[in-house]
């Protein structure tokens, strides 16, 4: 009887079992099912590939190269891209400390985020807001000058008559607007798309501050994950710190910026400057690019005074040269000495070389990236140099 049970039930159970092993595919799936129910999860990691192995060697170094390669032809073919999506990063790093603020007061994060935005809207409005009008202005005073001076052009008493007379400057006018009207037009049409181009690149960095600021602790949780358990911890230290000085340096940035703006508006007005809206904001935009924003926006404002008067000129180019002065050994240092901790010349040569590699945006992140660099090198470069 035993003899036969057992024959019975090897009988029903050769089939399945048959069944299941001819079938690779089949019997993975209930292994995994069943590791699956034992675990709770998507089972336990298997066991490690060796690394000491020459294939393993082999293809660890090749793909290494191909990663390294494909790396180099991403960065170079969405160059443009990856700055404007850096620039939208450092944006949102910079108003962060904002939002965070606003969190630590009750504030739920996308409300502090819908505030922080609608202020940055708010500040950007004004400035077209205050923008327009003068530029409309001056545009149909320049209309209506017009033909008074085409009428001095052809009086041979004026000054500008006689240099007509003499260098045929109407003449010559008149031959380019008719023989290079192609070439005029092409480059109406290319300024066009410049403007058209820019607009759209202002709109997505805008759009991508957005995001960045709204995901940041998600985007800043995802980038800790990437690092070893063992040094997960450091990471999140020397990352958080990297993130408060970049926060810091774009609020003491803005705050120096608007001083350079209230003091340019403040000493136009009392010298009878025209247009102390307009440059004051242009003076407070430009000082946001360190060491030579400032610096450039004097110098405009200098030129516009001299419609007033020499002595005004001067004046003012004086009063430029003492902010400037004041604005490096004052103003900076109390502001963002404590944040950045960058010596004056570190600071200089980081403008200079983010000038020279990505332009006037190098120039505004230069301070930042330098401060990074240097945090890094104090934290774990030098000690390990200083232990070797």
């Amino acid at each position: 009887m035993q003899g036969g049970r057992a024959g019975l039930n090897s009988g029903t159970e050769d089939p399945v079992r048959e069944t299941v092993s001819a079938d690779p595919v089949r019997e993975a799936a209930a292994a995994a099912a069943a590791e699956a129910e034992r675990t709770g999860g998507l089972g336990r990691p298997g066991r490690a590939m060796n690394r000491h192995s020459p294939f393993f060697i082999g293809m660890t170094a090749a793909a290494g190269v191909a990663v390294t390669y494909g790396l180099v032809e991403l960065i170079t073919k969405a160059r443009s891209v990856l700055i404007l999506v850096g620039v939208a990063f450092f944006l949102a790093a910079g108003l962060d400390p904002i939002v965070r603020w606003l969190c630590r007061h009750h504030w739920p994060r996308w409300a502090a985020v819908v505030v922080t935005i609608a202020g940055v809207v708010a500040v950007i409005g004004g400035f077209l807001a205050a923008a327009v009008p003068p530029l409309a202005a001056q545009t149909t005073a320049l209309v209506h000058a017009l033909p008074h001076y085409i009428h001095d052009l052809q009086n041979h008493n004026s000054a500008i008559g006689r240099l007509n007379a003499r260098y045929h400057i109407q003449q010559r006018i008149s031959s380019l607007i008719t023989t290079r009207s192609g070439s005029l037009v092409g480059g109406v049409i290319g300024a066009g798309a410049l403007v058209v181009s820019t607009v759209s690149e202002i709109l997505l960095v805008l759009v991508l501050s957005v995001y960045f600021l709204a995901g940041l602790p998600r985007t800043m949780s995802f980038a800790y994950r990437l690092v070893p358990h063992s040094r997960r911890a450091r990471a999140i230290l020397i990352g958080d710190e990297i993130m408060a000085k970049v926060g810091g340096y774009m609020l003491g940035n803005i705050l120096t910026s608007l001083i350079a703006g209230l003091g340019t508006f403040f000493w136009m007005l009392a010298w009878g400057i025209p247009y102390p809206v307009l440059l004051a904001l242009m003076v407070a935009i430009f000082d946001l690019v360190p060491v030579i924003g400032s610096t450039i926006g004097g110098a405009i404002v200098t030129l516009v005074a001299l419609t007033v008067s020499l002595p005004v000129a001067i004046g003012t180019l004086v009063f430029y040269i003492g902010y400037r002065l004041a604005e490096d050994y004052l103003i900076v240092p109390r502001v963002m000495g404590r944040t950045v901790e960058i010596p004056a010349l570190v600071s200089m040569v980081a403008v200079l070389v983010g000038g020279v590699l990505l332009g006037i945006i190098g120039a505004l992140i230069a301070i930042p990236v330098a401060a990074a660099i240097r945090l890094l090198l104090h934290e774990v470069t030098f000690p390990r140099l200083d232990k070797s």
